[in-house]
């Protein structure tokens, strides 16, 4: 780094360098303000995160399978469906059911996320109050 004082022929010259010292000096306050402002901002409000669970489903007789496979076909208990208005139809049936059966989505790995969400708000129109995704355990190993 290096700094110029003067000229040696006694003119003075216009500098055209921008002194970046008071902005360094600047930036470095502010950084250690935020340093040290931070963990009193971020310790505010203490909360507890849910832990995840892995709850092992028995399944009844009664309770609704809706497969989704890779291409996005939907399956009603191995029941091939036209689209989601076939589908609302048979889960309309189901809603008014008491007590309402749980439905139970099994998605490919490589569905695409559309066809799962049509599924799944399609349970919300029909009026189904619990669906839940079958995946499989991971591995203890």
């Amino acid at each position: 780094m290096s700094m110029s004082v003067g000229s040696d022929s006694g003119e003075d010259q216009v500098m055209s360098e921008i002194n970046t010292t008071p902005l360094v000096d600047i930036m470095l306050v502010l950084l250690i303000i935020f340093l040290i402002t931070s963990p009193v901002v971020l310790k505010l409000q203490k909360i507890k995160l849910p832990e995840e669970t892995n709850q092992v489903i028995q399944t009844k007789p009664e309770d609704v399978n809706i497969v989704v496979n890779k291409d996005g076909d939907i399956y009603w208990n191995q029941k091939k469906m036209a689209d989601t208005n076939e589908l609302f139809d048979f889960l309309k049936k189901e809603a008014v059911k008491l007590p309402q059966p749980e439905v139970h989505v099994r998605g490919d790995q490589e569905t695409k996320y559309e066809a799962i969400g049509k599924v799944i708000f399609t349970t919300q129109r029909a009026g189904i109050q619990k669906v839940g995704f079958i995946t499989e355990p991971p591995d203890k190993g």
